[in-house]
């Protein structure tokens, strides 16, 4: 199993990268595996999720693809198997969110890890997250409900063939997600700036390393059913669980 630094290498070699003295940003490790910032998630988010992309944003369609392939006990038995659905390393090295690409996010990207900020990320000297230890649930073709769902889904798209255009064809499903074992969070910023963070405490342990008025130094580590923070998409129609 690579360890870190040998991620962090084969990352930079891919992407023709310099990543001497820094860790690799956001935007190099999404490009770098395909995946993308989901717009807003919690515990309950599941694989096989349905959303829309407008050509700059994703936006959940509040469907999830077992919700038209299965009913009654079925839809129950398989909505279990996806919450369980077990997570393994990602094989992501641990990267960082910038100030700046907090602000090109948005505000809903501390979200997505329980992070509250009160006030004006752009007045802060320096705000960065950092995210370690990737882990990755998905579907696959060979294991449940992976099997079952990939079974229906080809008989739906013959049986239900107007559904299935209206609502899945052209969107996409969420065939991955992806948690943080740990994110720490380094605040900077001038004496009197009106700006803090605060976090949800439920399944969350708090290591404060620096906490005063001007630099704040925060270890949130994850316990318990975790909320992913980002996802593969794949489309409707290319949907295989390859």
């Amino acid at each position: 199993m690579k360890n870190n630094q040998q991620l962090t290498d084969l990352l930079a070699l891919d992407l023709g990268i310099n990543l001497i003295n820094r860790r690799p940003y956001a935007k190099e490790v999404f490009k770098w595996q395909d995946i993308d910032l989901l717009p807003h998630s919690s515990a309950d988010t599941l694989l096989c999720e349905i959303y829309e992309w407008n050509g700059r944003n994703w936006r959940t369609t509040n469907n999830n693809l077992i919700g038209f392939l299965f009913s009654d006990a079925q839809l129950k038995t398989v909505k279990d198997q996806l919450l369980n659905v077990p997570k393994n390393t990602a094989m992501i090295p641990d990267f960082e969110f910038t100030k700046e690409s907090m602000v090109e996010y948005g505000l809903s990207l501390p979200s997505l890890f329980n992070i509250g900020v009160n006030g004006n990320i752009e007045s802060a000297k320096n705000f960065s997250v950092r995210v370690n230890g990737v882990t990755k649930s998905r579907i696959t073709n060979i294991d449940s409900p992976g099997i079952e769902i990939l079974r229906k889904y080809s008989q739906f798209t013959d049986s239900e063939s107007k559904t299935y255009r209206k609502n899945i064809k052209f969107n996409y499903l969420t065939t991955s997600l992806f948690y943080a074992e740990t994110v720490e969070i380094f605040l900077e910023k001038d004496s009197g700036v009106k700006l803090d963070v605060s976090f949800q405490t439920q399944n969350v342990e708090i290591d404060a390393k620096v906490d005063t008025e001007t630099k704040k130094h925060f270890v949130l580590k994850y316990s318990g059913n975790q909320a992913p923070f980002a996802a593969k998409f794949t489309k409707g129609k290319d949907f295989d669980i390859m």
